[in-house]
């Protein structure tokens, strides 16, 4: 399909945003870029598995089924800190309220389930 390239030029950029800004993750949008990567464009896929800092976790993901420890923390307490804004900003919706707070959970206990990289 034609779009897995811009898809994953998005996903990565998106991701790039993290490496200047702390309070953004960049492995979760570097993980989509490989993804998409991996059927577009199988070099640039590569490049993003040759990196130091994030190279192993989006390999050991995609390939593997597995996140390391630190990984795990940072994605939990990035949820975390983004549920109660979330469920401020619909507060006054319950539909919306139980939605993200479903959402939420369910990528929560995703998160835990997940095998842990040694």
């Amino acid at each position: 399909m034609i779009l897995w390239r811009p898809l994953g030029g998005i996903a990565f950029i998106a991701g790039a945003i993290g490496l200047f800004l702390p309070i953004w993750p960049t492995t979760i949008f570097w993980i989509a870029a490989a993804a998409c990567f991996a059927r577009g464009a199988p070099a640039w896929r590569d490049w993003i598995y040759r990196q130091e800092r994030f190279g192993p976790m989006v390999r050991g993901f995609l390939e593997d089924g597995v996140l390391a420890p630190r990984a795990k923390l940072g994605a939990l307490l990035g949820l975390g800190l983004s549920a109660p804004l979330a469920a401020w900003a619909v507060w006054d919706q319950p539909g919306a309220l139980s939605a993200v707070s479903a959402c939420f959970a369910t990528v929560a206990v995703f998160i835990l389930m997940l095998p842990s990289q040694a």
